[in-house]
């Protein structure tokens, strides 16, 4: 073989990789966070997370946006008029400081916005068929599950509001999973109990039920 050629196959597979390898980082980055690979990256993002939902809890959401593009708007105001300040004294022709920023595209291509809502339509159309699905009864076990869950539910929303909710969601994800990680054989084992109960008591609940020995021969 040429060696021309052999080089660039071998570049191209090192791209090929490289773009592979960079795919696969980008695929894990928010396990790695919640995981705390890096714990300086998940503490900053734990922390701003909890930041923002205390600010929302506190605040509506129109003045926690209103001051979170405030002090945006006054680091990069304050940065503009800096780096003015310095160019005037070195008498430098550096120009405008964010030129590199703004010169960006930051336009969503066409095709990625296309793809993402034929996502976006099909989990819609997922849900939309299930729901249909649960609430005209199809199944009279599923229905009485989401009845369950909604009974729960209420319960839940007497205690906790939305934000509250969200709040210890963001400490859970952050704290689940790298206890899981430390004690994965023990809960495994906690996990398999429990969902052998329930799989028996729904047994036990589905041959009581009208109909649902019908269906469990039936499939």
């Amino acid at each position: 073989m040429d060696p021309m050629q052999s080089a660039q196959i071998s570049s191209s597979q090192g791209f090929a990789d490289g773009q592979n390898s960079a795919t696969k980082d980008s695929k894990l980055s928010v396990k790695d966070l919640v995981h705390w690979r890096d714990p300086k990256k998940s503490g900053v993002v734990f922390g701003l997370s909890m930041l923002l939902l205390l600010s929302l809890a506190a605040f509506s959401v129109i003045s926690v946006v209103s001051y979170l593009l405030l002090a945006l708007l006054c680091v990069t105001i304050t940065f503009r008029i800096y780096k003015s300040v310095v160019q005037a004294v070195q008498k430098s022709g550096d120009g405008h400081p964010f030129k590199s920023l703004m010169e960006k595209d930051l336009s969503i291509p066409p095709e990625t916005f296309r793809k993402n809502v034929d996502v976006s339509l099909s989990y819609i159309n997922r849900g939309l068929k299930q729901l249909s699905r649960l609430f005209l009864v199809e199944d009279l076990v599923d229905s009485l599950k989401l009845a369950v869950v909604m009974w729960l539910f209420t319960y839940v929303g007497a205690v906790f509001n939305g934000i509250t909710i969200l709040i210890l969601a963001d400490i859970l994800l952050f704290s689940v999973p790298p206890v899981y990680e430390k004690n994965k054989t023990q809960i495994d084992q906690y996990i398999d109990l429990a969902r052998t109960q329930v799989n028996t008591t729904i047994a036990k609940l589905q041959e009581k039920l009208p109909g649902a020995g019908k269906r469990s021969k039936a499939e």
